[in-house]
């Protein structure tokens, strides 16, 4: 995270980001809903493989249950307020982003903003350039369609996330509760600033 559209490079200013690039091997488009099944799957595997581990495998059955259905999956990629794109390799599925527009937390000082509300690649293709293409296309999106600002949670004992999300220029500006089953969670509140112009 190539993909048929150009992208905007001002958002990566890691050297070893930029190199990702180049080993790409992913392929982003906007999900149908015909994609709604397997996304729902890749969903809840992404899920467990990023957050099993630290969490109780109730809590992570009840999350998925309640925000990965196939019938939730299928809303969601009809939903005007959100664009859905998945990254594929040969025709498989191995990581999405899901936008959402319009709404913010107080934090977050913008007129029209845009939330990444999730951006997940499956483990086994870690450190491939997938996560950089679905961000790289994500941010493209948003600013094509003249939002003036991004912005995402991540939890706060994620410092991986946190560290992509840095590549790009986002910075801290708040946090909120993620409720995860009956573990209340602190997310950190990350912004960036678009630009007004895209640069191919």
């Amino acid at each position: 995270m190539s993909h048929e559209e150009s992208t905007n490079d001002n958002y990566l200013r890691s050297a070893d980001a930029q190199a990702l690039r180049k080993s790409s091997v992913a392929h982003v488009r906007t999900a149908t809903e015909d994609d709604a099944e397997h996304l729902a799957e890749l969903a809840q595997q992404t899920f467990v493989e990023a957050f099993g581990a630290d969490n109780s495998p109730e809590n992570m059955q009840e999350y998925c249950a309640s925000h990965f259905s196939q019938a939730i999956q299928l809303n969601e990629i009809n939903d005007p307020q959100r664009l859905t794109m998945l990254a594929t390799h040969e025709g498989q599925l191995i990581g999405f982003v899901q936008l959402r527009f319009g709404a913010a937390p107080a934090c977050v000082v913008a007129d029209n903003p845009a939330e990444i509300q999730r951006l997940y690649v499956l483990a086994q293709w870690h450190g491939r350039g997938v996560a950089h293409d679905l961000m790289r296309t994500a941010l493209q999106r948003i600013e094509q369609q003249h939002h003036d600002v991004a912005w995402l949670g991540v939890w706060e004992h994620n410092p991986r996330a946190i560290a992509f999300y840095q590549k790009y220029n986002f910075q801290p500006v708040g946090e909120h509760k993620f409720q995860l089953g009956d573990d209340p969670q602190r997310d950190v509140i990350m912004s960036l600033v678009m630009n007004t112009t895209i640069k191919n």
